[in-house]
């Protein structure tokens, strides 16, 4: 099944390039194109703004206050943030446990939860990884012990995108340790302001704080806090994780990464001529266009298969595997094109406190943090490995 354009789509992506257009923030944008770390408020205003126009979360149903967009406008969507250099939408309240509310969630929940995921309101980060547990998820260790109205929570999280922002996180625990590993966990919606946890930064290789480690000592969780049904969380996660794969697939962004990688390669000179013109670069580049030109057919019909309300199946898969391998590709490209020039390190330039690069070179100044930065995305959202064991099983019947 494949996406159908429709003149009136066409329409909305006229409608949706004017807008963005006019309403992007330009300072944000400058970040977006030149490769700069986006500060909490760009990501926060930015999702306020959407907020007020109803375009915050599209692929959510008009029930619930989303635009009601089709599969193809959606996609039309993704296509043009991608193209101008939008910030990103964070993913995990909007797209990732918001649709679990929707589905499994109680009506208390879907109305307490979703309209301040809906405007931004809430910063929501993930509970999913621990030390030990990463691709091996179900061995998770942080326990949740039912005392009366709530619940203790104890343990620890890691790689916590984003938590030192966060208002909430949706975090898998273990309820019952006698259960075989994926049939005691639950699925729990933690206040971040709750007594007992400590959120301590992970500096990367870039001296970037992305990631955190969260720590639970004696957290109480209110039993109105569970979704769904006790010891079932591991359906959930599973849910959660197929609109998370889907995501990762960033097409849009590619396709403007893409675009930026022939522009370095264009003034960047071999042998007195554009790199981009030397065959063995070329071919290089025109390999990684035509996997995104795949993947974004595959995506579309990725898209166009979920709308019966089922969700992403095992195909969501495939699209994190390839649309990491090509971000990734993309990357190293970017720093072969520029070669020595990628080297300088400018910290402040990354953070957008200065206009222009020390280094000289505003291209090629943050491309050797972005090429680092991306060596995680094979990783996360369940390695690649792992992906592929999903295909193999849940597809090929391996």
């Amino acid at each position: 099944m494949d996406l159908d354009y429709t003149p009136t789509d066409d329409a909305f992506r006229a409608e949706v390039r004017s807008w963005l257009e006019a309403n992007v923030p330009q300072d944000a944008r400058a970040k977006v194109l030149n490769h700069q770390r986006l500060s909490r408020e760009d990501i926060a205003n930015w999702h306020k703004l959407l907020g007020t126009k109803g375009w915050s979360a599209p692929a959510w149903p008009a029930e619930w206050g989303g635009p009601g967009w089709t599969e193809a406008q959606r996609h039309i969507w993704d296509a043009e943030c991608g193209r101008i250099g939008a910030p990103p939408v964070l993913p995990f309240g909007v797209s990732m446990v918001a649709p679990v509310i929707m589905k499994y969630g109680n009506e208390a929940q879907k109305r307490q939860y979703l309209p301040r995921i809906l405007s931004g309101e809430d910063w929501w980060c993930q509970g999913y990884s621990e030390p030990g547990s990463g691709s091996d998820l179900a061995s998770l260790r942080t326990k949740a012990v039912r005392e009366g109205d709530h619940y203790v929570v104890n343990g620890q999280k890691t790689w916590t995108t984003l938590g030192q922002h966060a208002d909430m996180m949706f975090c898998l625990v273990r309820t019952d340790p006698a259960a075989k590993k994926q049939e005691g966990i639950s699925f729990l919606l933690i206040d971040m302001k709750t007594p007992g946890i400590t959120v301590r930064p992970i500096i990367t290789l870039d001296e970037d704080h992305e990631v955190n480690e969260v720590f639970f000592e004696d957290v109480k969780v209110p039993l109105e806090n569970l979704v769904g049904e006790e010891n079932r969380g591991w359906t959930y996660a599973k849910y959660l994780l197929g609109h998370e794969r889907t995501g990762i697939a960033r097409v849009g962004a590619s396709n403007r990464e893409l675009a930026f990688l022939k522009h370095v390669a264009l003034n960047q000179k071999k042998n007195g001529k554009p790199l981009l013109h030397d065959p063995v670069f070329a071919s290089r580049v025109a390999a990684v266009e035509i996997e995104l030109m795949a993947l974004e057919v595959t995506a579309e019909r990725v898209i166009a298969s979920s709308s019966n309300g089922r969700g992403p199946g095992p195909e969501a898969s495939m699209l994190k595997i390839k649309g990491t391998e090509i971000q990734q590709a993309l990357t190293e490209l970017m720093v072969d094109a520029v070669g020595p020039l990628a080297a300088p390190f400018d910290p402040e330039f990354l953070e957008g406190e200065h206009a222009h690069s020390a280094a000289g070179d505003d291209d090629a100044a943050p491309l050797a943090a972005y090429y680092f930065n991306y060596r995680k995305t094979s990783i996360y959202g369940g390695s690649n490995e792992i992906q592929k064991n999903i295909i193999a099983q849940m597809i090929l019947g391996i």
